[in-house]
């Protein structure tokens, strides 16, 4: 049996506005367990170099691509007989299902928000998922989604391939390796 594939898909990004928090999101992603981010709106190529070359210094194979027509990535995606969870402050409380969604072998594909969501997302979604029913970033919503996915799994992941790595201590800083 193949492992499960954890996909993010971004919302509407848009380069003047979004670009730290789309960012933010991306490396929320890959540091909470996602293998990829996928995102729509505008491209954004100074973005992409950013997350690869995070990837590339401290390590693992996460992957960002962008696509222009987000219906296709989740139709695409269902048709893959794959889930497709929205997270939204409109759903379901996370804390009332995430055990289902746990239960599931099905590889998952986790849609994020921007300026608007399409309401045709809501529909289209297997699970639209509030992680609280308070305005809050899409960064938190992931980060605690992923969270609570993996069971806090995540915390302990290492990368291969890291060039640097944080040595955990109580006071000061330690970084093995070098950037270049």
């Amino acid at each position: 049996m193949t492992e499960q594939k954890t996909f993010v898909l971004r919302l509407g990004h848009r380069l003047a506005r979004d670009k730290r928090v789309t960012t933010h999101l991306f490396l929320a992603a890959r540091a909470f367990g996602a293998d990829k981010v996928i995102y729509t709106g505008q491209r954004d190529e100074r973005l992409e170099e950013t997350v690869q070359e995070v990837v590339n210094t401290w390590g693992g194979t996460f992957r960002v691509e962008y696509e222009r027509d987000w219906k296709k990535i989740v139709k695409n995606w269902k048709a893959q007989k794959a889930e497709v969870i929205h997270l939204t402050m409109y759903g379901l409380p996370i804390q009332d299902i995430i055990s289902r969604i746990k239960e599931s072998s099905m590889d998952r594909l986790i849609v994020v928000g921007g300026a608007k969501v399409p309401g045709e997302v809501f529909e289209l979604a297997d699970w639209n998922i509030a992680v609280t029913s308070q305005p809050h970033s899409e960064v938190s919503a992931l980060s605690i989604f992923l969270h609570e996915l993996f069971e806090g799994r995540e915390l302990w992941r290492t990368f291969d391939n890291a060039k640097i790595g944080i040595v955990p201590q109580a006071k000061g800083k330690m970084v093995m390796g070098k950037r270049n």
